[in-house]
């Protein structure tokens, strides 16, 4: 016997325990077509490499070159076609699956068996949650003030078949139509309103990007504004604005004080009106007041009443 064969007999019968994995795996994912290829070409294959080894073998002297080129090329021909039937789909990921340009359905995680040479083409998305940055856009608000608006999109794809058949760039045209939602959005609001609205934008901008995106696949999570910034003479108005609204109100607190201060006073003095000796008692509490000072110069309170005797007698 030759040893080359030998040596090509043993490749050949590694390879065809190989050949049979293959198609265990393709049965137990449950691709019944991909199970009845590989199993229809594993025997093709068997039946021309024993004729070839049995050639060799049994042949007197050196191997024919026929049946020696017949086995190397089997033996090229496993590593040529099964390592290309091999996916893997990580756990975040779906495969949508064509077959000759038909879409077939969903390859689930894991090790997956398809057909080579371009017949299956298998196109991974990715099922977590991507951000993209809305770039800065210039908009020019409902009172006619432009300021530079920049935000921040969370999105997910929820059904990978839409994200590859009914859009060419699901990421890109998610960021194009979030720049155009957001100009839209805001050119609809006043100055103050973005600015003391922002969570109720936040959530107008959400909905409207996610029914825009629902045909796609696209579940638009969360959109957020990051800043806003406004012209330096808008910054200046401002300041001034608050500056004012400051002292209206100090101005406002100070008055409703010496308001307060009035009705307190004209109800104490409605109370002492209504017994006059509580206004000597007051007297004598003004009086210990400043001797507790320690002040030199005491002064007594003279009646009001006194004064009018006085002026009665004038006349």
């Amino acid at each position: 016997m030759n040893p080359i064969i030998m040596v090509l007999a043993v490749i050949i019968a590694v390879e065809a325990i190989w050949w049979l994995v293959w198609a265990g795996l393709s049965l137990a994912r449950k691709k019944y077509s991909v199970f009845a290829i590989v199993l229809g070409a594993f025997i093709v294959w068997g039946i021309i490499a024993l004729f070839a080894i049995n050639a060799g073998l049994y042949s007197f002297g050196l191997p024919s070159a026929g049946s020696l080129f017949t086995l190397i090329i089997l033996a090229i021909i496993p590593f040529v076609i099964l390592p290309g039937m091999a996916v893997i789909i990580t756990e975040y990921q779906r495969g949508v699956l064509f077959r000759l340009g038909r879409l077939i359905g969903i390859v689930e995680p894991g090790f997956n068996i398809i057909f080579p040479f371009g017949v299956d083409r298998v196109v991974k998305i990715d099922l977590r949650t991507f951000t993209i940055d809305v770039a800065k856009q210039e908009v020019i608000t409902k009172d006619n003030v432009p300021v530079l608006v920049d935000a921040v999109v969370y999105f997910n794809v929820f059904d990978p078949i839409l994200a590859v058949t009914k859009v060419a760039n699901y990421t890109q045209s998610t960021t194009l139509l979030g720049q155009t939602i957001l100009r839209s959005v805001l050119g609809q609001h006043e100055l103050d309103e973005i600015l003391s609205k922002r969570s109720e934008l936040n959530e107008v901008l959400r909905q409207l990007l996610d029914e825009a995106t629902d045909p796609w696949g696209i579940k638009i999570t969360a959109v957020e504004i990051k800043s806003i910034e406004l012209p330096d003479t808008m910054k200046r108005a401002m300041a001034k604005q608050a500056e004012a609204e400051r002292e209206r109100r100090a101005k406002i607190i100070a008055a409703d004080g010496e308001y307060q201060a009035a009705q307190k006073l004209l109800e104490a003095a409605q109370v002492i009106a209504q017994e006059p000796s509580a206004l000597q008692l007051r007297y004598l509490q003004t009086l210990s007041e400043i001797a507790v000072e320690k002040n030199s110069t005491i002064l007594f309170p003279l009646p009001i009443e006194l004064l009018k005797a006085f002026s009665d007698k004038d006349k």
